[in-house]
Parts: structure tokens; C-alpha cells; sequence
């Protein structure tokens, strides 16, 4: 098995739970049976094997005798992915973000390859900091305080730091709908999408429009696919306005979806023209944004 890079708890702890998962189950042992013999709270070993909490050196020794991994390699080698998965990206956003969510940030700060659909909004990783704040007041200012709503914002913008990694390939597919949908009106939206323009122009990050003409996008919403180049298994997550709804490791969820990505980047406009349809949207876009007006009924005929 590789060994996992510096500084990716994310995926040492990927790592780590799979294994345990996997040691427990080859013992024959049930969640509740190990919890009992270790005196745990059987919330605590399912945290664990969750993902959503890390373990300490000391409470994974015990559990390796009990899961008779004795091997002098092994146990280094897991005891070293116990402590480099102890700090987790935006552990200091707890007070905000959900168990689910950190995860997702998590998986997307170490992810090899993300490929991502976006029918509603722009990706959080592609926003600018109006257009965040714009999104987040939204959807979240009815269950957050003021400074909460700040530190969401700054979490947003923090979060786009994976977009410099040299060793990370990023693909999004946008609906027109995304682009055409002046979410804190033209001054903000023009600012989003002159910086869709920037972020579409390099090499490593593919932006995608799926245009109107294209029909109908072959997926019931928003999704987030993640490949780890560590040889572990791929993730997908589907989302909702507030976030991460649903997450899979399966493998014929994640091909599913794949396949449904491959299907619309086929339908999209992608590379080279990309840049310029942004920047032309961005200067025509409306001064002024309004909606449709029903039209007004025709007075009848003064001959009936």
C-alpha cells in the first residue's frame, strides 16, 4: 500500500478507518462487542470508522491487540497514520460546519482528481467573496449570528487554497442557468464571472458551460466526485442549497455518476472558448437585473 503523502490528514485518516474497519470485521467482531471490551461509548468506535473523529495512540494500541494485528510493521505504520490524521482541515470551523461537511472539505482538500456539476449556483471553490457572501447570507443567516456568518465566509475563501496544489486536476460542468442567474445583482455577478473567466483560463482547472441548447442535463442535481491518487476509494457526494446531502463509496455509484459526468461534459462547451463566452457575458450583462412581466391581456375587439 502507498505511503500517504505529508500533510494529508484527510487521507491518513481515510486510510486508517478502512483498515480498521476491515481488521474488525475479519475478527468477527461487531461494532457494539468492540465498544464493550474497549469501555467506549458506542458512539465513539462509530465516529471512528466514520471518518468524523480521529483516534489517539494510545486508545489504537489496545484496539490493535484486540483486532490481533501484531505485526511491529503494520502497527508503526497504522500508529503513523493515527497521528498524522489528527488534524483535520477546518477543525476550527466545528461551531458552524457539520460532522458531514468538515468531511467533505476534508476529502476536497487531498482529492487527486474533483469533478463537480453544478446546475443552481457556483462551486463554493470558484466564488468570489461577494458572491459567498451573497449565497451564505441566503441560505444560512436564519440560523447564524453575524460574526458566524463572517467566519463562513472566510472558511469559503480559505477552502479555494486546493486550487493552487500543483498535483490536483479540477473539473466543473455549469449549467447556463448558474451563469445567467445574477445572484446579488450585475456588479457582483460580473465581478463572478470575470473571475470564472481567470480560474477557466488555467490549465489545470477546466471549467464547462452546459448550455440551454443542450436540453435537458442528465442528472437529477448537484454532484461532487473525488479521486484519490493514494489507491483509495473514490467518494461521491450529492448536494443540496445547504450543502453535502448524501455521500458513497460504493463503486457502481461512483462509475453511475461518472458515467453521467462523462455524458454531460460531452454536451458542454469546454477549453479554449470558455474564457472569452465569460468574459462577453460579463460585459453585457444587464445594468439593471428584472423579471418576466406576464403580458398584459388583449382588450377585446370592439366589434364583438
Amino acid at each position: 500500500m502507498a505511503t500517504p503523502r505529508p500533510g494529508r490528514p484527510a487521507i491518513q485518516r481515510l486510510q486508517l478507518r478502512t483498515e480498521l474497519r476491515r481488521a474488525r470485521k475479519e475478527v468477527g467482531l461487531t461494532q457494539r462487542q468492540v465498544a464493550e471490551t474497549m469501555e467506549w461509548s458506542p458512539s465513539k468506535l462509530l465516529r471512528i470508522e466514520a471518518g468524523e473523529v480521529g483516534i489517539s495512540v494510545h486508545d489504537l494500541r489496545p484496539l490493535l491487540s484486540l483486532y490481533r494485528i501484531g505485526d511491529d510493521g503494520t502497527v508503526e505504520r497504522l500508529l503513523g497514520l493515527a497521528r498524522g490524521s489528527r488534524k483535520m482541515p477546518f477543525t476550527e470551523y466545528r461551531d458552524i460546519y457539520g460532522p458531514q461537511f468538515l468531511n467533505f472539505l476534508a476529502m476536497e482538500s487531498s482529492a487527486f482528481v474533483t469533478r463537480a456539476f453544478q446546475p443552481l449556483t457556483v462551486p463554493g471553490l470558484l466564488q468570489t467573496e461577494e458572491y459567498a457572501a451573497e449565497m451564505i447570507r441566503a441560505y444560512t443567516a436564519d440560523r447564524f449570528s453575524a460574526p458566524q456568518l463572517q467566519r463562513m465566509i472566510e472558511g469559503r475563501m480559505l477552502r479555494q487554497e486546493t486550487l493552487e496544489r500543483d498535483d490536483g486536476e479540477t473539473y466543473f460542468i455549469l449549467d447556463e442557468a448558474v451563469l445567467r442567474r445574477q445572484v446579488g445583482g450585475p456588479r457582483v455577478m460580473r465581478m463572478q464571472l470575470r473571475r470564472l473567466a481567470e480560474l477557466a483560463a488555467h490549465p489545470r482547472r477546466q471549467i464547462m458551460i452546459f448550455p440551454f441548447g443542450s436540453g435537458t442535463p442528465a442528472s437529477q442535481g448537484p454532484f461532487t466526485l473525488f479521486e484519490f491518487e493514494e489507491g483509495m476509494q473514490p467518494f461521491v457526494y450529492l448536494e443540496n442549497l445547504r450543502g453535502p446531502a448524501d455521500v458513497s463509496t460504493a463503486t457502481e455509484d461512483f462509475v453511475k455518476h461518472l458515467e453521467v459526468f462523462w455524458e454531460l461534459e460531452e454536451r458542454s462547451i469546454k477549453g479554449d472558448s470558455v474564457p472569452p463566452i465569460l468574459l462577453q457575458m460579463a460585459e453585457h450583462i444587464e445594468t439593471e437585473p428584472h423579471d418576466l412581466v406576464l403580458p398584459r391581456p388583449t382588450p377585446p375587439s370592439p366589434d364583438v
